[in-house]
């Protein structure tokens, strides 16, 4: 990963890149780049790294706000032999300082808004670090600045033993602190990235493609992404670095992507874009939707905007310690996933690489198909462990199976249908199959979440845009339903949210009923 820019740019790669903004290591260098200026930028980051003390080894820590660049950074520091962290800038301060202490980096790249932040909140996050770089801010007491490190060559690079740690990654951090996720060049990029890097028919990017990509770039998801991506030399790359459709929109008209990858929330706030009438994603062939569940009327009215004849999603399911785990398609025929098995049903294992396993929770015996029971899984991509937090890891672990924390059903056929994190399963109902239902009957509603206290029953929370809710209309959404309490409705701003765009459940339901307390044990979040 640290001359992959280089060995692109060596090939002659013609990809040129578009942003919805500058970058925030190269802040006047415009909005469009090509292969071999990005490889450049790269090789101009690391002689910064190198400036600023790093040395093969070395941990370097990377919070800023949301861009692309969060993996140049991490190819950076990776071409000097250093282990790069990234960790979102969406963590509290009092998070970030727990995830710093325990990464003790030799050095912290950040910017002055993030530690602005922090600070505000009490946390002086260049306080843990043994010496802190601010991209893009000159004159920050106690720390470096662009000045201060600019103009210096980087050394050659660092090669690593394939087993070793590569990148540090986070977990969402829906349940409370994140933990720290360490991959491999052999997990994450020779087990994960090589497998996307094959052009398989129908999903295999093209050379003619234009692909979108709308993500959180702290997460393993992208720096797999990059690797892949950059591997198959598609014709344009775009990224979008907020979910605002008014920002995005005139990026989008300008090139219209083919293959769109996005976190669920930048699907639902871009929405809007598929009603007008030259929608921006009329070319797109392939829909990809990972991190989180995809509610029914969003994945229909992403098809529906496409104008091609057969468009497909691409739904996966797996998490931070493992990469994908199963995956799946909808069709305009399945009725954007609510025909046959809908959208909780989450395919079947991926062929050869990865094997399921649903299990009593208390026995860890294996339960008949069709009942539900805690899912297990078994990949030769999972990570290495959890960073400071190895006895967590070990709990994890059943011999050569790995614990997801999440309650499912393994069906006859061999699809797994999700039921719900461990942790928020009511026995009740399933929370996700009841949410998707409510959306389907609120077409005002932007989100629906059900959250299972440790008593009383589940309580549902609508998110709409002017914060209202007709009751008439919420009575007839949750017929057929069990019991709920009473609704309540909320906008999306109100909504505690990971950097992507997960609902923190634990964090809303403390914040409604002023307990975290839920129906689940939560041993294995």
């Amino acid at each position: 990963m640290g001359v992959l820019f280089d060995e692109c740019a060596d090939r002659g790669h013609g990809t040129t890149v578009h942003l919805d903004r500058p970058f925030d290591l190269a802040p006047d260098d415009g909005v469009h780049w090509t292969v071999p200026q990005l490889a450049a930028l790269v090789r101009e980051s690391a002689g910064r790294l190198a400036t600023a003390g790093v040395r093969p080894g070395d941990r370097v820590a990377i919070v800023k706000e949301n861009h692309w660049d969060y993996d140049l950074l991490a190819c950076a520091a990776v071409r000097l032999g250093a282990v790069p962290a990234q960790l979102s800038a969406h963590l509290s301060g009092d998070a970030l300082t727990t995830l710093l202490h325990r990464l003790s980096p030799k050095l912290l790249v950040t910017s002055a808004g993030v530690l602005e932040r922090a600070q505000r909140a009490d946390a002086d996050l260049a306080a843990v670090a043994a010496r802190t770089l601010v991209v893009d801010a000159d004159g920050v007491p106690g720390t470096l600045g662009p000045a201060d490190v600019r103009g210096h060559r980087a050394p050659a690079p660092v090669r690593r033993d394939d087993d070793a740690p590569l990148v540090i990654n986070h977990t969402s951090g829906t349940t409370g602190v994140p933990k720290l996720v360490a991959h491999s060049t052999r997990t994450i990029i020779g087990k994960l990235a090589r497998s996307e890097c094959v052009r398989y028919p129908k999903i295999g990017v093209r050379r003619t493609d234009t692909l979108l990509n709308a993500n959180s770039y702290a997460h393993g998801r992208t720096f797999c992404w990059t690797a892949s991506a950059l591997c198959l030399e598609p014709a344009r790359i775009v990224v979008l670095t907020a979910e605002d459709p008014l920002r995005a929109d005139p990026l989008l008209r300008a090139h219209p992507p083919t293959v769109v990858e996005a976190l669920p929330t930048a699907y639902i706030r871009l929405r809007p874009l598929t009603e007008r009438l030259d929608n921006a994603f009329r070319r797109v062939r392939l829909f990809i939707s990972t991190y989180d569940a995809m509610h029914p009327p969003v994945i229909r009215s992403y098809l529906a905007a496409s104008r091609r004849r057969s468009p497909l999603w691409m739904q996966g399911w797996g998490q931070t310690e493992t990469g994908p785990l199963t995956f799946r398609f909808h069709t305009r025929a399945s009725d954007g996933g609510l025909g046959g098995p809908g959208v909780r049903n989450l395919g079947r294992p991926i062929p050869v690489k990865t094997r399921l396993r649903v299990v009593d929770p208390q026995t860890f015996r294996p339960v008949p198909r069709g009942r539900p029971g805690l899912v297990l899984a078994r990949t030769e991509a999972r990570a290495l462990t959890y960073l400071g937090e190895e006895r967590r890891w070990a709990a994890k672990q059943h011999g050569d199976w790995w614990n997801t924390g999440d309650i499912a059903v393994h069906r006859r056929d061999g699809s797994v249908e999700l039921l719900d994190r461990e942790v928020d399963h009511s026995s009740l109902l399933s929370c996700l199959s009841a949410e998707d239902l409510i959306e389907e009957r609120l077409p005002q509603a932007l989100e629906c979440i059900v959250l299972t206290g440790a008593v009383g029953p589940p309580l549902p929370v609508v998110v709409t845009a002017d914060g209202r809710l007709d009751a008439q209309q919420w009575r007839a959404a949750v017929r057929e339903l069990p019991p709920l309490a009473e609704p309540t409705v909320l906008t999306w701003d109100d909504v505690p949210r990971t950097g992507t765009g997960k609902v923190r459940r634990a964090t809303l339901l403390k914040q409604l009923t002023g307990t975290a307390a839920t129906g689940g044990t939560g041993r294995w979040t």
